[in-house]
């Protein structure tokens, strides 16, 4: 959305989200937030593609914005921040978004990953430990020997192929072409990640396999965790069951304790 767009669809809601902008390493990276400096953060990384605008209905959810600010962001190639120019890495995307984290690192910050987010969310954990309060993948891409090689993507990585698809589609395919080494990476530093952290699965994902949520549960071991495998849900679980969400939100605030609906671990 333009701050046009987001200005319209806030009208009425006496709130409305404020566009940002910064530059690091010749790199644009572009953010929304929304609700009141005092709260506590949480910030939502979209998967590919994506954009921030992904979860604009819980930046209108007045539930919500009672107890947290809510940061949205365009990660590097999507949206606002490059357009069709991903940053691969995972670590040096990380270090693209770090300033985000700093700059509202004065009340507690929490993560939300959904599918490639969920990689991010790691990563920035993993890098940078003092300024992460809790984690939520949603659906995240995390466990290397369950991404899939397949054939098609280096084909359209190569132009004229490359030249025909949208710019978001050409983000998404150099990211996933690159994530499983970028994976592998990182396997050894999952112990440092020691934040509170809730893994959402749907476990009828076609995208995403549901046992990510199992190489979590293995790999975060000095993290207290808590899984969720969601029967009969698919991939899209911020829209299709947006209270999941909001629940383990909820549940890293400490206002409530997640119930045991869905399979817990």
């Amino acid at each position: 959305m333009s701050q046009k767009e987001a200005k319209d669809y806030f009208e009425g809601e006496g709130i409305e989200p404020t566009i940002h902008n910064y530059k690091v390493d010749k790199r644009n990276i572009n953010y929304a937030e929304i609700g009141y400096d005092s709260l506590p953060v949480v910030i939502f990384f979209h998967g590919a593609p994506g954009g921030w605008n992904a979860f604009v209905d819980f930046m209108k959810d007045k539930e919500l914005l009672k107890r947290v600010k809510i940061i949205s962001v365009d990660r590097p190639g999507y949206g606002d921040s490059d357009l069709g120019k991903p940053e691969v890495s995972l670590k040096k995307q990380a270090a693209l978004l770090k300033p985000i984290l700093k700059q509202y690192k004065k009340n507690k910050i929490i993560l939300v990953g959904h599918s490639l987010g969920g990689s991010i969310i790691a990563r920035l954990s993993m890098d940078y430990p003092k300024l992460v309060d809790g984690l939520i993948f949603v659906a995240a891409s995390i466990d290397p020997e369950l991404e899939k090689e397949e054939w098609y993507r280096p084909i359209l990585r190569v132009p004229p192929i490359k030249w025909l698809m949208p710019a978001s589609l050409c983000a998404t395919n150099e990211e996933i072409c690159f994530l499983k080494d970028e994976l592998i990476e990182m396997l050894p530093y999952w112990q440092n990640i020691t934040v509170p952290t809730v893994v959402i699965q749907g476990e009828d994902d076609k995208l995403v396999p549901k046992a990510n949520a199992d190489f979590a549960k293995k790999m975060l071991v000095n993290a207290p965790v808590l899984v969720q495998i969601i029967p009969k849900q698919n991939h899209f679980i911020p829209w299709n069951n947006p209270d999941l969400v909001k629940i383990a939100i909820f549940e890293q605030l400490g206002e409530l304790k997640i119930k045991a609906s869905a399979k817990n671990k």
